[in-house]
């Protein structure tokens, strides 16, 4: 244990790569070293894809949010349905995993929609959620610039993605949420033939499970976000210090008294708002409504703070830059290993100092950071102490 009773961290990271007709591979297989990589090419070459489908051995659906039928490969004689997959081995403190995902060939036949599948170590996972226990990836891309200005479903997504880098159970729960609900609406269209004295009850167990489950993810949020200010906090480099704040009723009502009357008060909104939410197909009340805050600190709009959704393009990039190395060193100092983090063209972007600073605690930190770009020459800090690739055409070759 270290001074402050946090584990030591060890390196993480990937040892090998291989694709099967995924996005414009048909076929790729690469081994690494446990130091950042640098991806080198054109636009349209593939880097995306390959940072896509690391992005895809964590819970969720990826960093493109793309239906599993939009990743196949489009080459020319590809059959039909010959599904892709994703395969990788990854090293942890002496530890090494085989990790696997892909699409289900057999899903639409079996059950009428299609279906990813994800295994670990050869053996099938309960669900892709079970990554978040081996390894937290993060990622940065261009269409995150508008993170922002987006809808409040795109910065949860963020802020759970962030919750789970550093409580990896986070996956679980808002899965078994949003099944919760999905099935509560479902009962509420009147799918299931049954008398009313049964929909009752069987609405008043499904709200029961949402909102105990919902309290726990509103305390994970609460405690992550106080976390990372904590670690934002910290910095000293060139990169914008920002404050975070979840911003939901359940939050609200968790700052306000015990865990217990959170949930109770929930359950009494969902029980209110049955009539309601079978009319709109909405579910009014929950987690699943809340939102991320984010302030510039430092800087001032009149008199009130500088929010994030008011500051230049630029200005919300160095502020996400900020925030992702920030869960880094806390990933890094409560998981005791740092997380694989996946920077799409954001380097271009960037000034020298704040360059320089990145590549600086990249190393520091000792993470495997997958960067992209269009010109080589932004990443000559790196030489000898990263791996760098080209990528052309759906083909990868190191440099």
């Amino acid at each position: 244990m270290t001074a402050t009773g946090a584990t030591p961290a060890v390196a993480v990271g990937f040892t090998h790569l291989a694709l099967t007709r995924f996005r414009n591979y048909r076929h790729l297989a690469l081994d690494l070293e446990l130091r950042p990589v640098v991806l080198v090419g054109s636009n349209g070459a593939g880097k995306t894809n390959l940072l896509e489908a690391l992005s895809l051995l964590g819970p969720g659906t990826g960093l493109n949010r793309a239906k599993l039928s939009e990743i196949d490969f489009r080459g020319a004689g590809n059959q039909a349905n010959m599904a892709w997959a994703v395969h990788a081995k990854l090293q942890t403190a002496g530890e090494e995993f085989a990790l696997g995902t892909g699409r289900d060939p057999m899903a639409q036949a079996q059950i009428g929609r299609d279906r990813r599948l994800a295994r670990i170590n050869g053996a099938p996972a309960r669900s892709q959620a079970d990554f978040a226990d081996i390894l937290s990836v993060q990622w940065l891309v261009p269409a995150m610039d508008g993170l922002f200005d987006d809808a409040a479903s795109a910065r949860r997504r963020y802020l759970d993605r962030l919750v789970t880098g550093i409580d990896p159970s986070h996956a679980a729960r808002v899965a078994a949420y949003d099944t919760a609900m999905r099935e509560r609406a479902r009962l509420l269209r009147g799918d299931v033939g049954a008398a009313q004295a049964d929909l009752d009850a069987w609405l008043d167990a499904l709200e029961a499970e949402m909102s105990g489950v919902a309290v726990a993810i509103a305390a994970s949020r609460c405690e992550a976000v106080d976390a990372l200010n904590a670690a934002l906090g910290e910095s000293e480099g060139p990169f914008p210090r920002a404050s975070l704040a979840a911003a939901g009723a359940v939050e609200t009502w968790l700052g306000e008294g015990p865990a217990l009357a959170a949930e109770d008060r929930l359950k009494a909104n969902l029980r209110a708002a049955r009539v309601n939410d079978a009319a709109s197909g909405a579910t009014e009340w929950g987690t699943h409504r809340s939102d991320l805050e984010v302030i510039y600190l430092g800087r001032a709009l009149g008199n009130a703070p500088l929010r994030a959704a008011e500051c230049s393009t630029g200005e919300q990039r160095a502020l996400l830059l900020s925030i992702a190395l920030a869960e880094a060193r806390l990933t890094k100092r409560r998981r005791g290993q740092a997380p694989i983090l996946l920077l799409d063209e954001a380097v271009s972007h960037l000034d020298g100092q704040r360059r320089e600073a990145l590549f600086g605690e990249i190393l520091a930190l000792g993470l495997q950071a997958w960067l992209t770009g269009t010109d080589r020459d932004l990443f000559r800090p790196l030489a000898g102490q990263a791996q760098f690739f080209a990528v052309e055409d759906g083909r990868v070759h190191s440099l």
